[in-house]
C-alpha cells in the first residue's frame, strides 16, 4: 500500500511514520514547512505549493490529486495538515484519507484540540485517528486513546504526553490498515 503524508508545519508525526513505513512522498501546503527538511533528511520525496498560488481551492486540490494519481497513492495520511479537505480531494480519495487529531473526538474538534481541552479543565483528553469526511474532525473514528491530565501537569507536559501517544497510535493504525512496515 503506497502512502503519502500531508503536513503543514513541524512534521514530528511524519518523522515517526517515515522511520517505520515507506512513504512515497510528503506534501506540504507551506513552502517553508519544517516537515520538508525532515523528509529530505530521510530521503523522502517532497512537494510543496500554497493555496494562494492558485486561482481557487478547486484548482489547488486538482493539483494535489494529480500528484496522488501520478504516484498511484492508496492512502493519504494527514499529519498536522491544517487545511480542510475540500470536495474535489474528498471525491477523488473518498475512504482513503485518514487524520490524527490531538483530542478524544468528538470532544474538542478543530485546530486547537489540546489548548481547548486544557482551557476546559478536563480530567482527560486523548488522541483520535479517523477517516476524513466533509466535516471538521467528524469522520468515522478508527482508533482512540485517552490521555489523563495529571495534577502536576502544565499545558506543555500535557501536550507532550498527547504527542507521545500520537507517535504510538498512528503507526499502530497504519499497520492495522495494511501498510507494511519497512524491512531493515
Amino acid at each position: 500500500m503506497k502512502i503519502a503524508v500531508f503536513a503543514s508545519g513541524n512534521g514530528s508525526n511524519f518523522q515517526v511514520i517515515a522511520e517505520q513505513f515507506p512513504v512515497e512522498f510528503v506534501f506540504a501546503d507551506h513552502r517553508d514547512a519544517y516537515v520538508l527538511k525532515r523528509a529530505k533528511n530521510l530521503g523522502v520525496q517532497t512537494y510543496a505549493f500554497e493555496l494562494k498560488e492558485f486561482d481557487s481551492k478547486q484548482a489547488y486540490e486538482e493539483a494535489i490529486i494529480a500528484l496522488l494519481n501520478k504516484h498511484a497513492i492508496d492512502l493519504v495520511v494527514l499529519a498536522g495538515y491544517m487545511k480542510i479537505v475540500g470536495p474535489p480531494l474528498l471525491a477523488a480519495y473518498e475512504g482513503r484519507i485518514i487524520n490524527i487529531h490531538p483530542a478524544y473526538l468528538p470532544e474538542f474538534p478543530g485546530a486547537h484540540g489540546i489548548e481547548d481541552a486544557w482551557k476546559a479543565g478536563v480530567a482527560e483528553s486523548g488522541v483520535t485517528v479517523h477517516w476524513v469526511d466533509s466535516g471538521v474532525d467528524t469522520g468515522q473514528v478508527i482508533k482512540q486513546v485517552r490521555v489523563p491530565r495529571l495534577a502536576e501537569d502544565t499545558i506543555e507536559s500535557f501536550e507532550a504526553r498527547i504527542h507521545d501517544n500520537e507517535y504510538q497510535l498512528y503507526p499502530a493504525v497504519l499497520e492495522n490498515l495494511g501498510v507494511e512496515r519497512k524491512v531493515d
